[in-house]
């Protein structure tokens, strides 16, 4: 399609959109989300086939104002904490993917790495978890209770309490990344390292099964989302070290926001974590088939949301740009 005839097409609703931006015209969010969806997808198709053109400078400009009005606004939506978890931000992290599966294949290497250093050194484990926590195991082992270390505190007290200690951990991992990503992966590698040769230490003592129906209740959510946490660091980081076409400062901010936003994200996961070690994890002696369906479900539940769906929302997108997109002639 020419320019002018793509103009001429268009014209009538660039202005009327300008207008209501430019005069505080009121209309419906719906209405307003759906023009700001079509200036997008026009300032697209004007970024591919009329670079450089006064039409895509004025299209781009429309943009920016748009999203100043519609972001930056003061009076939110009464909806948009919802629409941050069930839209906004699937569709924002399916760009942070890449990030997310280095602090996977970071956290699952050292895992392995503390269990094969466990296996090998007799001391190894008490070096990691501390001689205090070993004897209490090994004494709560010989007493026929295992995990009664889930038993000693109070249900409230120990959801609290692990609660902060987990948004404690996933704040460091995010905050750490502003040394260039390595203070983030040190975090991951700390933690890995200390799960793999705890288990190592179960499994040493014939309780494999035992430790793994018990602690990955709650383990399954709070282990992946200090991994999520590793990935909202390892965004930061990598803002610094690689600005792109930005200067490193704004580079730097961008990362801050999205490393934070994908930190927010994770703290009703912790919480539910935290819910699961306080009141469930202690149930020991729950039939095998029920904490399977907790561990699975746990498991379904992180993967559908931090990739199946960022995936899905984000073809469904594409899907929509190229119905809106004028049609070349």
């Amino acid at each position: 399609m020419r320019e002018a005839a793509f103009v001429k097409q268009n014209k009538d609703k660039w202005l009327r959109f300008e207008s209501v931006l430019k005069n505080n015209i009121q209309i419906s969010p719906d209405e307003l989300s759906g023009l700001y969806i079509e200036i997008t997808d026009h300032l697209s198709y004007a970024q591919t086939f009329y670079p450089k053109s006064s039409t895509l400078s004025y299209l781009n400009n429309l943009a920016v104002l748009a999203h100043q009005k519609i972001y930056k606004t003061k009076r939110e939506s009464r909806k948009r904490f919802i629409t941050f978890f069930t839209e906004e931000f699937p569709l924002f992290f399916r760009v942070y993917h890449k990030q997310l599966l280095i602090s996977f294949i970071t956290f699952a290497l050292f895992s392995i790495i503390g269990a094969f250093s466990a296996a090998t050194d007799g001391d190894f484990v008490r070096l990691i978890m501390g001689d205090g926590y070993v004897n209490m195991t090994l004494d709560n082992i010989e007493k026929g209770d295992p995990m009664a270390v889930y038993k000693k505190m109070g249900e409230v007290e120990m959801f609290l309490g692990i609660t902060i200690n987990n948004i404690r951990v996933a704040l460091y991992a995010f905050v750490f990344g502003m040394l260039l990503s390595v203070g983030t992966l040190y975090i991951l590698m700390n933690n890995a390292v200390m799960l793999g040769s705890f288990q190592y230490f179960f499994y040493d003592q014939g309780l494999l099964w035992e430790s793994v129906r018990t602690i990955w209740i709650h383990g399954t959510i709070e282990i992946s989302v200090i991994i999520i946490a590793g990935c909202a660091g390892l965004v930061l980081g990598n803002s610094i070290l690689f600005p792109g076409t930005y200067t490193r400062l704004q580079s730097f901010v961008r990362g801050a926001k999205d490393g934070l936003k994908i930190l927010i994200s994770t703290i009703p996961f912790f919480i539910f974590a935290g819910f699961l070690e306080g009141f469930v994890t202690r149930q020991t002696h729950m039939p095998d088939w029920l904490a399977i369906l907790i561990i699975g479900g746990s498991l379904a539940l992180i993967l559908f949301y931090y990739v199946f769906y960022p995936i899905q929302l984000h073809k469904k997108q594409i899907n929509h740009r190229h119905q809106t997109m004028p049609k070349q002639p």
